[in-house]
């Protein structure tokens, strides 16, 4: 038995309100690369469902930039580490790492000959520092700035110049190797966020916090001009935080919190075009790339926007959306398991439901209908194909409803206590709250139940009015479902409190997982529950988070913190898959199968991973 990794659905950006957030390119032009929590997602510009992933930071990472020979990647995370790893080979070989500041890096650049790397940010003793990529050894002093460094940059042309953009409002200007400060640049009168060369190494522009845009001369660091809009005393009315120049080195595209972005002819010092995006919080702009006859601009909500900048007055601007989530999924399902196409339902802990197609990996978000989205985390998701619908319940003491035709929130009920989970068959759904029980018939609550114990997890079956509980008691609790009501019939004890429980698609099967890292497959006979693994199903180092069935009932796949999956088979208790570090360096939430031999894990790198079991 063996598995096979066959799609990343990536997550999205991490974004800040107030902060630029970093996306580069490849030098051919054929790749982006952004960052989320420890992971440097590699994705293909053309075709984004293309994706590569690196998670070796154990920090937070906050930028990471392809050396201008394409051969490696440097990246640098929150403690202040650049790790500088190969791009050739699939298993991202450290190549060195380095530790350049004592704070978190907010930005890097490489020189143009691949030897020399930049780095500015937050330290004590320094906020800037420049180094050999193969060595670690300093090739110059970044001082002259006050406060930490927002942005920094290098001439691509000899001879070399670099900038960095700073909170104390200032830019400083050097020259080297090794570099030397040369001047102090004050035009910007509040923190400046971004700092970009040209491609031919001409020119330079800034952006701030001050709205303000302004073009430096790239050999001698004088200022050339300012780009004010017309109809306004600045570039832009809210923080400009990111910029990027094109190609031919005519034109460059500014991103603000004024939700637009402009284009501008830094020639004739006039404005283009404006691109307005919205008018939510959601819509500001925070990261900008310009490369080739691609334009790509990251909202503030994580939304990648592909946008024409050639499009008329009249026209859509963004031709290409991609959506997903920036912030831990804790809830995943499947829907149509089984057919040509399933859709893959994930949750988050922002409330974001999102959909796939799991063959192309298409997405989109579940938008609002008669009522409006979860505001907390997604507890769990379960598709009622009865009812051809989604059932979600959130720590927003929520459940709501969804029309998969339209895949709109239609309906809710307010809970009176926080659910844990639901499941769903043909006839009802249950939820368990922390201490309730409710029964939902066609959208309705008809019955509660309160419990003596604090709930964890619940599962129906598919055929027959039983429902188990998980709770805090160390008890799974059985329930028949008799006259709409809860009516006890066995209580089975394990040896730590339940996290996880799942019936067998053909009821044959009830699955439990405890807090003391076991799993246990009871079979059922009437009333009678009697464990068939006989306590070998004891392989996760840590918390086991999910447990789902293949559809066929053959399998069962759980999901751990321990960034672990394993695959069982209840006819062959001794056999089993072992997917290790499934998501590395990250937990695992939550698992679904999309047939008998295709699983999908989801985990707190925000991403879902695809992955062939072959038995």
């Amino acid at each position: 038995m063996s598995y096979s990794l066959v799609n990343i659905f990536a997550s999205l950006p991490r974004t800040t309100r107030g902060a630029f957030t970093n996306i580069s390119t490849d030098p051919k032009g054929n790749k982006f690369l952004y960052v989320n929590g420890n992971s440097v997602f590699i994705r293909s510009i053309d075709e984004p469902f293309e994706c590569d992933v690196y998670t070796e930071h154990s920090q937070l990472v906050t930028v990471a930039r392809y050396s201008p020979s394409g051969f490696y990647i440097a990246s640098a995370d929150q403690s202040g580490k650049v790790r500088i790893w190969d791009t050739v080979n699939k298993e991202h070989i450290l190549k060195n790492e380095f530790q350049p500041l004592s704070g978190a890096i907010k930005d890097l650049q490489w020189s143009a000959d691949s030897q020399r790397i930049l780095v500015g940010g937050e330290g004590r003793e320094k906020f800037g520092h420049v180094f050999n990529a193969d060595t670690g050894t300093s090739t110059g002093e970044i001082m002259g700035t006050s406060k930490p460094i927002n942005s920094v940059d290098f001439k691509p042309t000899r001879p070399f110049r670099c900038v960095v953009a700073s909170e104390d409002n200032s830019l400083c200007y050097f020259e080297g190797p090794p570099f030397k400060w040369k001047k102090t640049l004050n035009e910007h009168q509040r923190f400046v966020n971004v700092v970009r060369y040209s491609p031919n190494g001409e020119q330079f522009v800034s952006g701030g916090a001050d709205g303000k845009l302004f073009v430096y001369d790239g050999k001698t660091g004088e200022l050339s001009a300012e780009l004010k809009d017309p109809q306004a005393q600045s570039a832009h009315a809210g923080g400009i935080y990111s910029l990027c120049w094109d190609p031919d080195s005519q034109f460059v595209l500014s991103v603000s919190g004024d939700k637009t972005a402009k284009l501008w002819h830094v020639q004739q010092k006039n404005l283009i075009r404006e691109f307005k995006f919205g008018d939510n919080i959601e819509d500001q702009q925070v990261g900008c790339l310009w490369q080739k006859d691609h334009v790509l601009t990251i909202s503030l909500s994580g939304q990648i926007n592909y946008i024409n900048t050639k499009a008329g007055a009249d026209e859509k601007f963004i031709v290409r959306k991609l959506k997903g989530h920036s912030k831990s999924i804790t809830a995943l399902e499947v829907a149509y398991p089984g057919a040509e196409e399933p859709l893959i339902i994930s949750g988050s802990h922002d409330g974001v439901l999102v959909y796939w197609n799991s063959s192309n990996g298409r997405m989109d978000y579940v938008q609002s209908g008669t009522v409006g989205a979860h505001t907390n985390q997604v507890q769990s998701v379960r598709f009622d194909a009865a009812k051809n619908q989604l059932i979600t319940c959130g720590l927003d003491d929520v459940v709501k409803f969804i029309d998969m035709a339209e895949m709109k929130y239609a309906t809710e009920l307010r809970m009176t206590s926080q659910p844990q989970g639901i499941d769903v068959n043909a006839s009802y759904a249950v939820v368990a709250c922390i201490n309730q029980l409710v029964l939902i018939k066609n959208g309705r609550q008809c019955a509660l139940q309160q419990i003596d114990y604090e709930s964890t997890s619940v599962c129906v079956m598919r055929n027959m009015n039983y429902v188990a509980v998980g709770g805090k008691d160390n008890k799974v609790h059985v329930y028949e479902v008799v006259n709409d009501e809860f009516v006890l019939v066995v209580e089975l004890c394990e040896r730590d409190f339940v996290t996880a429980v799942r019936y067998a698609h053909n009821d044959e099967y009830l699955a439990v997982a405890d807090n003391a890292k076991n799993v246990k497959c009871y079979r059922i006979e009437g009333r009678s529950y009697s464990d068939v693994t006989k306590g070998l199903w004891q392989h996760h180092a840590g918390r086991i988070t999910s447990l789902a069935w293949s559809p066929d009932s053959v399998h069962l796949a759980t999901s751990s913190v321990d960034t672990h999956s394993y695959v069982y088979t209840p006819a062959k208790i001794n056999y089993y898959v072992h997917i290790k570090n499934a998501h590395p360096l990250n937990p695992l939430t939550a698992s679904a199968w999309l047939d008998n031999s295709s699983l999908v894990t989801s985990s707190q790198d925000c991403c879902i991973r695809k992955w062939k079991i072959n038995f």
